[in-house]
This record gives C-alpha cells, sequence and structure tokens, in this order.
C-alpha cells in the first residue's frame, strides 16, 4: 500500500510517499509543490496542479494532511487553512480517504515525544527510511505525516483481524 503524506502550506506544501509491506516502509518519493504568484487564487491553483500531478505518478492507495496549527496571526492562519482545503481536496478528488493529524501525534509517531523538534524530525524520518534523500524540511514533514497514518494503518488492519477472530 502506497501512503501520501503532506504538509500544506501555502508558498511551500511538502508531500512524501513510502510504501508500507506489512510493517515494513520504504521511501518511493517526496518533494516540495512551491506556488506561484502573489495572487491567493493563482498560489492555490499552483498547489491544486502540483498535487493532482504528485498523484498522477505515484498513485498512493490511503493520503494524510497535518492539521493546521493556530498561531497568533489570523489572517496567516486562514491563508494556511485554504492550503489546508486544497491538500485534502486533491487526494479526496483522486478518490482517496484522507486522515488527518495533529503536528504532536506525528511526531509522537516518528520520534517518540510529541514536542519534537524539526532536526528531530528529520532525524527519526532518515532512520525510518534509510537512504532518503530530502528535499527539504517540508518534505521530511509530509514524510513523517506519511509514517504516522502508514502506523494507524497497521494498527487498525490488526484491530479488524483481531475483531475478526474474536467473532
Amino acid at each position: 500500500m502506497r501512503v501520501l503524506g503532506i504538509d500544506p502550506g501555502l508558498r511551500n506544501l511538502g508531500w512524501g510517499v513510502i510504501e508500507m509491506t506489512g510493517s515494513r516502509l520504504t521511501h518511493v518519493a517526496n518533494g516540495i509543490i512551491h506556488s506561484e504568484g502573489d495572487d491567493l487564487a493563482l498560489r492555490l491553483l499552483s498547489l491544486h496542479q502540483g498535487l493532482t500531478l504528485v498523484i498522477a505518478q505515484h498513485a498512493p492507495d490511503a493520503a494524510a494532511v497535518e492539521q493546521t496549527f493556530v498561531n497568533k496571526d489570523a489572517v496567516a492562519t486562514l491563508k494556511l487553512g485554504q492550503a489546508r482545503g486544497v491538500a485534502m481536496l486533491v487526494p479526496a478528488q483522486a478518490g482517496l480517504a484522507v486522515g488527518e493529524y495533529a503536528p504532536n501525534a506525528v511526531k509522537k509517531a516518528v520520534v517518540g515525544v510529541g514536542h519534537a523538534d524539526k532536526a528531530q524530525v528529520q532525524h527519526m524520518v532518515r532512520f525510518q527510511l534509510p537512504g532518503v534523500d530530502l528535499a527539504g524540511a517540508d518534505a521530511a514533514d509530509a514524510l513523517a505525516v506519511a509514517i504516522c497514518h502508514a502506523h494507524h494503518l497497521q494498527s487498525a488492519t490488526r484491530l479488524a483481524r483481531a475483531m475478526g477472530g474474536a467473532a
């Protein structure tokens, strides 16, 4: 199963695709989509087009998006929310179920603690996906989202098997 992780951003949208075979995770691809232009609508359009291309190229089976972190700047938070909307819309248009995870849940799944810094996240992504060449911090965060979602999918599969066996 291929899992697409997305770290939404209006200027830089990180993405990462991993392959999950049983409990084994392997890196497929990662990158950053840089929005173009100063007009908000055109920037959102470029994110939509870029993410649509990523899905067409890598054919994921599932997707997950990091939830928006609310900060003191309401305008910036609203714009990030619009980029996050694109990040959720594109996989949904492709027929994928989209998981959502809080930043602390992603960090806890990948690093083991919910308040890890970016360097720790990048280190653990490299550790869990040996040989990965990270396109940048946003791509590393997206791969962390994909790893988090893969862990949740694995747990759900084990639970379903256990429940099926208990019935």
